[in-house]
């Protein structure tokens, strides 16, 4: 005899049906994902999209990896200065090359005690050929203090008609340019400095020409 009974009849009751597995496998789902942007992100990577990092504390947890890094016993990474930060801008006027007063070269630094730092930024107005301007960046021992032996060192030397960059004094001392006007016609540089440096007297070794800010010094605190 025949089992009457239709097929969904047979089914075990205690079975859940596919639209009760399909709904619990979303709900497990978006479980997961609440708890990736609420825990996992903000606690491993720092990433906080819903704010609850920051509002559980979860955020707190996360931290970079740490290297020790160490100053080199040369140059220290700190230092204090004997001077305050001073910026100034020079005008530096040079003449037409074949000047029978040579005013076509010039030489111009401030002074800087070793380890001194110093920023500079310098631009040639008035030149047609970038070529036509020769300059020589160095420093020195001041001759009149020298005990021996006059230290020098050169940092660059090229012809151009700007430079930007910094300095850090390898020496106790003058530091700065030498500049030539090889062109037809009178130039200007302007020379933009700041940093922990002295305005060498004029009439002194590194200013004989007399070279002074164009504006008010602008010293720091």
């Amino acid at each position: 005899m025949s089992d009457p009974r239709s097929p969904a009849d047979t089914l075990d009751p205690a079975s859940p049906s596919k639209r009760t597995l399909l709904l619990s496998m979303a709900g497990a789902l978006a479980v997961a994902v609440v708890v990736t942007f609420a825990a996992v992100l903000p606690a491993e990577y720092n990433k906080d999209p819903l704010g609850l990092g920051r509002a559980t504390g979860l955020s707190r947890l996360w931290a970079p990896k740490e290297e020790v890094v160490t100053a080199d016993a040369g140059a220290p990474a700190a230092r204090r200065e004997a001077s305050g930060f001073r910026t100034d801008v020079f005008e530096i006027p040079l003449a037409a090359d074949g000047d029978e007063g040579r005013k076509n070269a010039l030489e111009f630094k401030v002074r800087l005690p070793k380890g001194g730092t110093m920023l500079y930024s310098w631009q040639a107005e008035g030149l047609a050929v970038p070529e036509d301007l020769m300059f020589d960046f160095h420093g020195h021992t001041v001759a009149a203090e020298a005990k021996g032996a006059v230290q020098v060192a050169d940092y660059e030397k090229g012809n151009g008609s700007q430079a930007n960059g910094a300095l850090s004094a390898p020496v106790d001392g003058i530091h700065g340019w030498y500049f030539r006007n090889r062109s037809d016609r009178p130039i200007k540089v302007r020379l933009k400095l700041s940093g922990f440096y002295q305005l060498v007297p004029s009439g002194e070794e590194g200013n004989l020409a007399n070279i002074q800010p164009a504006g008010a010094a602008q010293p720091g605190p």
